[in-house]
């Protein structure tokens, strides 16, 4: 008598369901089709990756002046105080808009003025308009103040150092990989596991010869190769029309692949959670959405995290959407490795132990 092949029935169940998905318009549509769409509104824009103004202040700076206090103090202005060789790679990298040099002027009669001096990089030209309009209206702030009548205490200079362009869609597309794979991921596993449950799919399944485990590891297999597929598809289409940047190329590619499938796997923890804890149909968007909703805006997705109030940045940076994104951006603009990613990944790996920890706990046959 043959044996029963449990590999062979597992990869049938993965065949089958991954077929399924691919027949489901919704699951192509926000998968695929509807990241896509926000690529090219997104990519059509233009603009920089950030709206908020991070800036470092230059080891060279003359800081015993109302200027440079003024500038320290300003709400509109993040300051890095990093050592001065971090803040020339942050520069580099786009991820400072730009190196304050404050120096001092000695005027003919008696008053000293001031050269703001700011080094930007080309990887971050686009916020400098806005870096440049809070420095003058700091300075004609203190020109009311100290000497209305006088020249002005300062003037503002700029000075450019190549750098890596910075384009909207190397923030965007990052982004828009952790939005497709949240969704599909909380919501289909949590639907489908519902739903063969409920039709006791899942228990004549149990009662077949193929173990258990291999049911649910053919289901998920699909909606991996399913999610994989997306995110080739949507990094290969940001690559090839608008030029988003692989810092190291196919590596890069490899590393951002290898990194959405942790966050992947994270996600459709979430989606077993909630198949095992909702009542009924009705109640699994509320329970997604309250999962999902926040992260979409507070994990940086469509915006900047640097821009909400500091007072909750460490929630924002325990999110696992924060995470995912942030070292998705990471590997492809600034050429990170995995490995220099180890906070992020340690955070979806927390994220992901007590999720799994708690979905088997949950998990239902019938």
């Amino acid at each position: 008598m043959q044996q029963y092949s449990q590999l062979k029935a597992m990869l049938a169940i993965t065949k089958a369901s991954l077929i399924a998905i691919f027949r489901s318009p919704q699951s192509v549509f926000f998968g695929i089709f509807f990241p896509i769409v926000l690529i090219v509104i997104f990519g059509a824009l233009g603009g920089g990756g950030g709206l908020s103004v991070d800036v470092g202040i230059d080891s060279k700076s003359d800081t015993s002046n109302p200027v440079y206090a003024s500038i320290k103090n300003s709400p509109l202005l993040n300051i890095n105080d990093a050592r001065q060789d971090t803040l020339e790679d942050l520069m580099n990298k786009g991820r400072l808009t730009a190196l304050i040099q404050i120096n001092k002027i000695s005027g003919a009669n008696g008053a000293d003025t001031y050269d703001v001096h700011l080094r930007s990089s080309s990887a971050n030209q686009l916020q400098l308009p806005a870096l440049q309009s809070v420095l003058n209206g700091i300075i004609s702030t203190l020109d009311k103040k100290i000497h209305p009548e006088q020249t002005s205490i300062a003037t503002v200079s700029v000075e450019e150092v190549q750098g890596r362009e910075y384009k909207a869609i190397d923030f965007y597309l990052p982004g828009m990989i952790g939005f497709s794979l949240i969704g599909l991921a909380v919501f289909g596993v949590a639907f489908l596991f519902f739903n063969l449950r409920e039709t006791l799919v899942l228990k004549r399944l149990y009662s077949s010869p193929i173990n258990r485990l291999n049911i649910i590891l053919g289901e998920t297999l699909a909606r991996v190769i399913f999610q994989m597929i997306t995110v080739f598809v949507l990094i290969l289409f940001g690559r090839f029309c608008y030029h988003f940047t692989l810092a190291r190329g196919a590596i890069t590619f490899i590393d951002m692949v290898i990194v959405s499938l942790l966050g992947l796997i994270v996600f459709m923890g979430v989606g077993f959670v909630i198949s095992g804890v909702a009542k009924n149909q009705n109640i699994i968007p509320i329970y997604s959405n309250l999962f999902m909703f926040p992260q979409y805006f507070l994990s940086g997705s469509f915006f900047p995290t640097s821009i909400l109030p500091k007072s909750i940045h460490w929630l924002i940076e325990a999110l696992p959407l924060t995470a995912l994104n942030d070292s998705l951006r990471k590997i492809s603009f600034e050429g990170a490795s995995i490995f220099d990613c180890w906070a992020q990944l340690g955070i979806l790996l927390g994220w992901g132990i007590v999720i799994y920890f708690i979905a088997v706990k949950t998990f239902k046959w019938e």
